[in-house]
């Protein structure tokens, strides 16, 4: 089965856990990237965070791949105003993951996953969507125990 990791990370916590989950499962991993980066600054970031997802705006990657060779796709994401971040609601809508198990896992900074896993139902509606993996920040040490948990309750290794 081809894996892929395809996450998107402003602060670096998603990242992290996308790189352990990689590092256990193997399989390609990339990271989202917006053709035009957010802002440094968190408040600046939330703002422009807030008014894409109100708008429903995806904005434009720089990120592209072939699905096509993918059967298994670890989806990561922040948690920003209760939804997926607009990078990764851009890359599940420009991808057709018909017929794919997709497994989403997710850092937030309090809020737990609120409707993230509702966003990528809709935006994979012929998807197998596994269990969530959701974290608070990066999760300090004990994470990647954690994470190695959660995928063997997945069989995925």
């Amino acid at each position: 089965m081809d894996k892929l990791i395809a996450y998107y990370s402003w602060s670096g916590n998603t990242r992290r856990i996308a790189e352990i989950i990689h590092k256990i499962v193997r399989g390609d991993i990339i990271e989202i990237e917006p053709e035009i980066p957010y802002p440094t600054s968190y408040s600046l970031t939330l703002d422009k965070a807030k008014k894409e997802i109100g708008e429903g705006y995806k904005p434009p990657l720089r990120t592209t791949i072939e699905i096509e060779r993918y059967d298994l796709i670890f989806v990561g994401s922040p948690n920003w105003w209760g939804r997926i971040a607009p990078p990764v609601a851009s890359f599940l809508s420009r991808y057709d993951t018909s017929e794919k198990i997709v497994v989403p896992f997710c850092s937030h900074g309090g809020g737990g996953k609120q409707r993230m896993i509702e966003n990528i139902k809709t935006l994979c509606p012929n998807s197998k969507i596994l269990q969530e993996f959701v974290v608070y920040g990066s999760n300090g040490d004990d994470v990647e125990n954690k994470v190695s948990e959660w995928l063997k309750k997945l069989k995925i290794e």
